[in-house]
This record gives structure tokens, C-alpha cells and sequence, in this order.
């Protein structure tokens, strides 16, 4: 029996989630896939799957088996590519993801300008504002916001971004600049889903429940309608940069905000880092360091919170 093979077909069921899906994915007989597992059942002295005829779900012994399997395959993949010379030779390709409006305005542009210096690397970006699995799903690099939970996972701190309150210039003449958080409950806001959970925006221990004349599910339409003058809206900062820079919005109560939120590039912590990730981080670490910088957008002076 090869083990090396029948340990990739066994997770290969795993990631499938079943026999038939793993033999479609490696295009091999569903025998094959059935008798690979068997053998290493056989092997084992264990059972790795409880199998009914709707579930086939990985046993006690079965998760422990398929995490050193993970291990061993990995090893495996860095000595062949040491072999190969991916280590001297910055080259394969490399999977990063981030969040989607984030990725899109500064880890994309950085990514372009990184694969016109590297042509030998080549980068998946998966955008999504789901915190994904870097070993379950085989991701190389995770940029990320927030605040980071306990892991066995190497972190890079890139900088922070606010959670900002803002409004159209025009808005502020009409309606007067809130002074405090009282006043803001009164005002007409743009409200967006993921930054106002029932309703409520919540400011360090006060938490208010402001007039939601609108609700929307995307940061960029709550901004536009900001801007048309609709009303206050509430997102992060980086998202506003482009129009509080441009004077389309004005940032207010930025006194009260919380604590901003820590962006970090986050990867595996391998002792010996792949030569293409590597690369990666030098280039990139410096330069998603000053858009973090820029897109936190340094709070304004009193004088700048006044009505225009």
C-alpha cells in the first residue's frame, strides 16, 4: 500500500465529504477511493469513518489520524519544493484572503504591483468578510481586522483602523453637527447591517439606537447615501478615506469612538517559510503598513467636527 497516496485520498474524502465526491475530484473509480480507506483501516486496526447511509463522518481516532496525515503531507510538500528550489528561487503560486471592500482598495493594488516584480509567483486573492480556516483551506496568508483569538498562528501587526460617524457637509449645515451621543440618537442616520446590530450603535459602554430613515447590507451604498445627505452613517474608517479626503463627508464625535480595531496579516508561523510567501511579506508588509496608516484617518481637530 502507498501510504503518502492513500493518506491524499483520505483527505481528500474529508475536504468532499464523501467517497463518491473524492473519486469525481481525483477522477478515480469510487472502488478505488473505498478500498484505499479500507486498507488504511486495515492498517490502522481502527475505524476512521462512521458510515450510514446519509453520513460518513470522521471517528475519534479518525481526527486525530487526519490531522497527522495533514502534517505529514505538508512536510512532504516543503521538502519537494526545497527540492525543486522554491526555496532559492521565489516561484508557485500563493493564496491570499482578505476582507472584500478592504482587499479590493489596498491589498489588491499591492498584489498587482508585487506579481510585476515576481513573475514566477502567482496569487489567488479570496476576498470575503468570513474569517476562513488557513490549514483547513489551504490558505498561505489571511489579512484580517479585528481582534485576533489564540491560535498557533504568526500575526503581523499592520496598524489600526476607526469605526467613524459621518455625514455629508450639506447634512451638517442643515441639521447642526451632534455635540454628543444624545444628540446623534435624534439625528436621521444610513443604517449599515454590519456595523449596527438591531439597530444599536455601540460606543465603548453606551450603547443608542438612532433613527434608521434607511437600512442597507453594503458599506459603499450606506456611504452614497450618506453623501446624498440622507443622513449620519457609521462604518470604518478606510471605507470613507477617498470621501472624507475629498470633502464629500465629515467625520464627527470622533472623541467617543471605541477602541479602533487591529489589522493584521496573519499566516501559519512555519519555522521555514516558503521563499514565494516570504517575498510576499517583505514587499508587502511595508507598503499595506502606510495605506493602514492613510485609511485610519487621524481624528479630527475640534474645530473640523464644527458645522461647515
Amino acid at each position: 500500500m502507498d501510504r503518502l497516496e492513500a493518506m491524499s485520498i483520505l483527505l481528500t474524502v474529508v475536504e468532499t465529504g464523501s467517497l463518491s465526491a473524492a473519486g469525481r475530484r481525483l477522477n478515480v473509480p469510487l472502488a478505488t477511493v473505498s478500498r484505499k480507506v479500507s486498507e488504511l483501516e486495515a492498517h490502522l486496526g481502527t475505524r476512521l469513518f462512521n458510515r450510514s447511509s446519509r453520513q460518513f463522518t470522521p471517528t475519534d481516532a479518525g481526527l486525530a489520524y487526519i490531522a497527522s496525515c495533514r502534517r505529514i503531507l505538508d512536510d512532504v510538500e516543503e521538502a519537494e519544493r526545497i527540492a525543486s528550489g522554491e526555496f532559492r528561487t521565489p516561484k508557485g503560486d500563493l493564496i491570499v484572503t482578505a476582507p472584500i471592500v478592504f482587499g479590493r482598495l489596498h491589498l489588491l493594488p499591492v498584489a498587482i504591483d508585487f506579481l510585476r516584480i515576481y513573475p514566477e509567483i502567482d496569487i489567488r486573492i479570496v476576498f470575503g468578510d468570513q474569517m476562513v480556516d488557513l490549514l483547513e483551506d489551504h490558505v498561505d496568508l489571511a489579512l484580517r481586522i479585528g481582534a485576533l483569538p489564540d491560535s498557533a498562528l504568526f500575526a503581523i501587526r499592520l496598524g489600526t483602523i476607526r469605526h467613524v460617524v459621518c455625514a455629508s457637509p450639506a447634512y451638517l449645515a442643515e441639521h447642526g453637527v451632534p455635540r454628543d451621543l444624545a444628540e446623534l440618537e435624534s439625528h436621521a442616520c444610513v443604517a449599515f447591517q454590519t456595523l449596527s446590530v438591531g439597530g444599536q450603535w455601540k460606543f465603548n459602554a453606551v450603547t443608542i439606537t438612532p433613527r434608521a430613515r434607511l437600512v442597507v447590507n453594503t458599506a459603499e451604498a450606506a456611504i452614497a447615501a450618506a453623501i446624498a445627505g440622507v443622513g449620519v452613517t457609521r462604518v470604518l474608517s478606510y471605507q470613507v478615506e477617498d470621501a472624507v479626503r475629498s470633502g464629500a463627508l465629515a467625520v464627527v464625535l470622533d472623541q467617543f469612538e471605541p477602541p479602533p480595531l487591529p489589522v493584521s496579516l496573519v499566516h501559519s508561523g512555519e519555522r521555514l517559510l516558503p521563499l514565494k510567501l516570504r517575498a510576499f511579506l517583505d514587499f508587502a508588509t511595508p507598503r499595506l503598513k502606510a495605506r493602514v496608516s492613510q485609511a485610519a484617518l487621524r481624528p479630527a481637530s475640534d474645530e473640523s467636527a464644527k458645522a461647515p
